[in-house]
């Protein structure tokens, strides 16, 4: 594999391990959400987060490279943060939120980051770009959702 491969084999995996995290965040608002109307929307926006990762992965193999497969250690912990604060009860649904607009923070930024790397091939970045835009939009209603709570 060369350089530029492997820098942006690195690059992706960093990718795929935080969308991972997020694909498995949304799983579990969805599961500790009261509104059906968020848990379908949670519930599509996994599965969304999934298929980015899929894509991502593909990239990975297609620059010979071993694609990440799992969430990180600290998404997975952020998971059972979730959890234990919806266990508590204090206004679940709006715990929830708050913590999928933290989450949604996170991504973004990863993402920002990751277009700005001017060592990322075209194709990979264009790539980036595309799931960048999808990750943008649900940030950005989250937010507004959470502004329009508090």
């Amino acid at each position: 594999m060369q350089a530029g491969q492997d820098r942006a084999v690195k690059v992706l995996n960093s990718l795929i391990e935080t969308t991972l995290d997020s694909a498995n965040g949304y799983k579990e608002a969805a599961e500790n959400i009261g509104d059906a109307e968020l848990r379908t929307m949670f519930t599509e926006r996994a599965e969304r987060r999934r298929e980015i990762a899929g894509q991502l992965q593909a990239e990975v193999r297609s620059f010979g490279g071993e694609p990440q497969d799992d969430q990180s250690t600290m998404g997975k912990m952020h998971n059972k943060f979730v959890d234990l604060k919806t266990s508590m009860g204090a206004d679940s649904d709006k715990s929830v939120i708050d913590e999928v607009e933290r989450g949604e923070d996170v991504i973004k930024g990863k993402y920002e980051h990751a277009l700005k790397d001017d060592d990322l091939p075209p194709q990979s970045r264009q790539l980036v770009g595309r799931a960048f835009e999808t990750i943008r939009a649900d940030h950005d209603e989250i937010s507004a959702m959470k502004h329009r709570m508090h």
